[in-house]
């Protein structure tokens, strides 16, 4: 169950100018008392939970503290889910997005989705059969497949990006990144950059891409796990390759012994019945009719990125600009996730 910690005035100051927005964004005056809860759990921006008498709602702010270049643009993740509201994406409703002028921070607020955000285990007596487990993984492959489905342009977002050359930037911005954010030499981290440097694929679609697409980012339905009730945490984003959003969902996906690619993100499908990784790519490709013969790249991509966003978790929970959460010494899982990329490309 995630967990839920008091804020501080430091985690989320503005209140007092918050609600009489909410109260005109919702129509509902019950948000003139408003509270904030942090809930613990995001490793990247900071989110927090809003009630009041008329309800509840969750608002996204970036972390606390110096922040990299181009990360937690609020505002671009309010645009993303806002526009996919249409689509046949689950997403969260934007209530409300500010640039600044509430909270001294931009931030955006949507409504609270029920159901199970699964982080390090699934809830007692939920997906308990193997016929429901694979529902789970393929319902939330199918969400992906739906994204990568989606024409930009006709919701609105044929400008959220530029459309070709999508890895070869990534490969550029997290190299960026890892300059930016690293506290000693790891060669393995910049081997893997250079070796994905010189071996990128030619790009054979465009899509919107989440960025960060695993099941701890996904809203399962309280009571049917085949059903996705919202994606979150669209943070990084834009328009790209929908292979690279496939490869970082299958460093994800463990099977029965296999340990967690990462202590960050601890591992929920190594239980009996969970579709296979296999499984996953032949029902993604049959749904998109996309080719996997890249995905090696795509997958070991996915390392070198995920290991740049411990090293800057590491940081911030150093800094102690991750609201009281502590993630501890990540320099062997860094280590562990460069050699696993090197190992594929």
């Amino acid at each position: 169950m995630t967990e839920i910690a008091a804020v501080s005035a430091a985690e989320l100051a503005g209140l007092e100018r918050l609600a009489p927005a909410l109260v005109e964004a919702t129509g509902e005056p019950g948000w003139s008392e408003v509270r904030a809860e942090l809930i613990s759990g995001g490793k990247s921006n900071l989110t927090f939970l809003l009630s009041s008498p008329a309800g509840e709602l969750v608002l996204r702010r970036p972390p606390t503290g110096e922040l990299l270049p181009s990360a937690h643009d609020m505002l671009r993740e309010a645009r993303v889910q806002a526009a996919l509201a249409s689509s046949p994406v689950p997403v969260a409703r934007i209530v409300m997005a500010d640039a600044g002028e509430l909270i001294g921070i931009r931030c955006y607020v949507m409504e609270r989705v029920p159901g199970h955000i699964v982080r390090e285990a699934l809830p007692t007596g939920y997906a308990a059969t193997a016929e429901e487990r694979q529902r789970l993984g393929f319902a939330f492959i199918d969400a992906l497949a739906a994204l990568h489905a989606v024409d930009p342009g006709e919701v609105g977002l044929g400008d959220y990006g530029r459309p070709d050359g999508y890895a070869e930037r990534q490969v550029r911005r997290w190299t960026r990144q890892w300059e930016s954010s690293r506290t000693h030499d790891v060669p393995e981290v910049d081997e893997l950059a250079g070796r994905l440097a010189g071996r990128v694929p030619a790009q054979q679609a465009t899509s919107i891409v989440h960025g960060d697409y695993r099941i701890d980012n996904c809203v399962l339905h309280l009571d049917d796990p085949g059903t996705i009730n919202a994606v979150l945490d669209w943070e990084l984003s834009t328009l790209g390759d929908p292979l690279t959003d496939l490869g970082y969902a299958l460093m994800f996906w463990r099977h029965p012994g296999e340990p967690p690619i990462s202590s960050l993100t601890p591992a929920v499908t190594d239980q009996p019945g969970f579709p296979t990784r296999s499984q996953l790519l032949e029902r993604y490709a049959r749904t998109t009719g996309m080719s996997l013969d890249d995905l090696d790249f795509h997958v070991a991509l996915a390392h070198f990125k995920f290991a740049v966003i411990a090293q800057g978790v590491a940081n911030r929970s150093r800094d102690g600009a991750m609201g009281g959460q502590d993630f501890g010494d990540l320099d062997d899982e860094i280590l562990a996730l460069a050699r696993a990329g090197l190992d594929l490309i």
